[in-house]
């Protein structure tokens, strides 16, 4: 049993609160605080403040921690099966699928770029999302 103070630990607290606490605990404790310390440190090497010139995110992406190779490599994994599961749709679905969850157009758009009705957009993407589903509980 270790004793911390948790006013070291939580800022709200204006007198000194001493308590036991288990080892595991401690651990915590102190990875948490080693974690915020290396944030901290981070935010001030790439000088992550906020500002009304910068672009929306920027502070964010200075932040991030680089990913680890098992990371990048499942990443990858992860975008090939999706592209498979795409390519294993028909056309129309495929289509019209990467035209609302990749580029971001509504699916009035869609069928406007088309020439078809919306309904007609929705129950296609609708299908091609059980069949990539279906696709995806094969394959995973």
């Amino acid at each position: 049993m270790k004793k911390i103070n948790l006013r070291n630990y939580y800022p709200f607290y204006s007198y000194d609160d001493i308590i036991e606490v288990s080892d595991e605990l401690d651990m915590l404790f102190r990875e948490y605080m080693l974690l915020e310390e290396a944030y901290r440190i981070r935010k001030y090497r790439y000088k992550a403040f906020y500002s009304l010139e910068g672009n929306e995110g920027i502070e964010r992406e200075a932040l991030k921690l680089p990913l680890t190779p098992d990371e990048i490599l499942e990443q990858r994994q992860m975008t090939e099966i999706i592209f498979k599961g795409l390519s294993s749709l028909p056309d129309k679905q495929r289509n019209r699928i990467y035209a609302h969850f990749f580029l971001g157009m509504s699916k009035a758009e869609i069928a406007k770029a088309e020439g078809c009705s919306v309904s007609s957009v929705k129950d296609s993407i609708r299908r091609g999302l059980r069949r990539l589903n279906k696709f995806f509980e094969k394959n995973l």
